[in-house]
């Protein structure tokens, strides 16, 4: 079964999965092969971001990002989605959304890069918190949306000085990260703060 409630022509399984595996070009049909794929792909992604570490940062750079990882796995790769989904308790923002949000986001955080080293650590936090939330909720791409929000936290956590997180702490209560994910949708970020405040090591 999907983690996702999805509809839409994105929602297209990998014959041979049991509708465990998204249709994909390496016709991948078990779930464990294919994560282990996507790892291997995203570790790759890592180095070649961190070796070549940006100046500027917008969407575009991302969806470069998401293309460069899963652009051999799926068609959709660095696309925006064009299907409907949701998880238990939370809806992602409707397809027709995406590029109105996206501009919004682009501007509101992207585009405060360069501001990122003058910000104290409290600033940093709350910056990179509500840049998290509104990442996840608006859920851009059909696959990978909690990866690639990860590795921007990374860069810009980065670009202020601060080491990469270490995510460990969020796998092991995953509850209450989606718990927090569910009140930074109504504005409340304190529980995302936290969450980014366990893991966020200032050089």
């Amino acid at each position: 079964m999907s983690r996702y409630d999805v509809s839409g022509s994105e929602s297209e399984y990998q014959p041979g999965s049991e509708n465990k595996v998204l249709e994909n070009l390496a016709r991948i049909t078990d779930p464990a092969d294919m994560n282990v794929a996507e790892t291997e792909l995203l570790e790759a992604l890592y180095i070649q971001v961190f070796d070549s570490f940006p100046d500027m940062m917008d969407f575009q750079k991302i969806c470069q990002w998401h293309r460069a990882w899963l652009g051999n796995v799926y068609r959709w790769a660095g696309q925006y989605r064009t299907v409907d989904m949701s998880k238990p308790n939370m809806r992602f923002a409707s397809p027709m959304q995406i590029h109105r949000l996206i501009t919004a986001f682009d501007s509101q955080y992207l585009t405060r890069f360069c501001d990122l080293p003058k910000m104290s650590d409290e600033q940093l936090i709350r910056f990179l918190a509500e840049m998290h939330v509104e990442f996840i909720l608006i859920h851009p791409f059909r696959e990978g949306n909690g990866r690639i929000s990860r590795l921007l936290l990374d860069v810009m956590a980065a670009k202020a000085g601060a080491q990469p997180l270490d995510y460990s702490l969020w796998n092991e209560h995953k509850e209450y990260y989606f718990k927090a994910i569910q009140a930074g949708r109504d504005g409340d970020y304190q529980f995302v703060e936290r969450l980014i405040r366990d893991v966020l090591d200032m050089q």
